[in-house]
């Protein structure tokens, strides 16, 4: 155990009042992301009643709000870190391709060896000038903002990442953002986040930007003593109502902006609630030490999970061919198929992304840390 802590545990005692919440939040936006591939993966071994098909499907599309909550709380650090203090941007730039970079780059090797060694599997175009251009877009993380097909199926996330790095700074300046008051600053996000929901609901567009401004308005809400946080049960409610409002049987552009708007607001209340009320029920649930330690790593499982979760699939084609199965089969594979994505997950996050990413800036004063969806949450 003592090993465990020594390599999992980030917070060391930090005396923040959002520390050791915010981890378990990010394992538990880990965790839903993972019941996405679980759920699309174990489909073809299913033959189970509509009933439960249904909500399986449903399942896949409420783990689809993980990275939504990445978003939000990269959206509230990284706005912290640069609201408080002046940074030359190419130094802020520079700390986030170090926390991006070393453990994405492993991965897209990984998955760049796979392709060669799976060309069935490959999405790599088989033309030769046309491959280096969709790896050299993939290495830049274009895939997402842009119309790319993602090399690493997450990896899209990450083009948001980047977007949002790129432009708070620029936002921050144009607007002389530090001279203002936390009510002003809040009005003024407000309204973009208004603007780009519609605007995305009438046209369509990237409307799960807008997470990041849930981000930005937790960090002005709790900076303002007169903002009160709702209790526990009525954030726990506001986050199942946010959840199941994604299952609402609509589509199309202005659907989808409405669900995404459910989610800032449930997300927004989750994260309000527990870093303002740190000792009620509802935080403390997401301070569970293993929950906590997932979200240490959850960048690494986050890039990583979907491909071991591929490999577990495969081998097991092999030993139990795809039939149908009934609903027992679904609960009984899922936290063996979980534990199995910890083995590797964990190795990256040990071998790359702690030492290379996180160990560095440990001893640089006042540098933030943001969870990628990226989940670069």
């Amino acid at each position: 155990m003592e090993w465990l802590r020594d390599k999992f545990e980030s917070s060391r005692g930090g005396s923040a009042h959002n520390v050791l919440s915010m981890e378990g939040l990010r394992g538990f936006a880990v965790f839903l992301v993972f019941l996405v591939h679980y759920v699309t993966l174990v489909g073809p071994w299913l033959d189970a009643s509509p009933v439960f098909v249904s909500f399986v499907n449903s399942v896949r599309v409420i783990g689809n709000s993980g990275v939504d909550l990445f978003f939000v709380l990269s959206g509230y650090l990284i706005y912290g870190s640069l609201i408080a203090r002046p940074q030359p941007f190419l130094r802020f730039m520079s700390r986030r391709v170090e926390r991006i970079y070393p453990a994405f780059v492993a991965v897209f090797a990984i998955y760049v060896a796979m392709s060669f060694a799976l060309p069935s599997e490959s999405k790599i175009p088989g033309q030769p000038l046309v491959a280096a251009g969709y790896l050299v877009a993939n290495f830049l993380l274009l895939p997402g903002l842009f119309p790319i097909e993602p090399l690493i199926t997450v990896a899209w996330s990450l083009s948001y990442e980047m977007f949002y790095y790129l432009t708070i700074p620029l936002v921050i300046v144009l607007f002389r953002l530090r001279g203002r008051g936390p009510a002003w600053r809040a009005a003024f996000f407000a309204c973009i986040a208004v603007a780009l929901v519609s605007y995305c609901a009438a046209r369509g567009g990237h409307v799960r930007l807008v997470m990041f401004i849930a981000g930005i308005l937790l960090h002005e809400a709790l900076r303002s003593t007169a903002v009160p946080a709702p209790p526990s049960a009525a954030a726990l409610l506001t986050l199942v109502v946010g959840l199941l409002g994604m299952l609402l049987p609509f589509s199309g552009s202005a659907a989808f902006a409405l669900k995404t708007t459910g989610l800032f607001v449930a997300f927004f209340v989750l994260c309000f609630t527990c870093f303002r009320l740190p000792v009620a029920w509802l935080p403390r649930v997401f301070t569970w030490t293993p929950l906590r330690w997932l979200g240490n790593m959850s960048y690494s499982y986050y890039l990583l999970h979907g491909l071991t979760l591929k490999a577990e699939f495969l081998a097991l084609s092999h030993v139990l061919p795809a039939r149908g199965y009934g609903a027992w089969f679904f609960w009984v594979l899922l936290p063996a198929a979980f534990v199995l994505t910890l083995l590797p997950t964990a190795g990256l996050f040990l071998a790359i992304e702690r030492p290379l990413s996180l160990a560095p800036r440990r001893g640089r004063r006042g540098a933030a840390a943001a969870p990628v969806g990226n989940a670069s949450n």
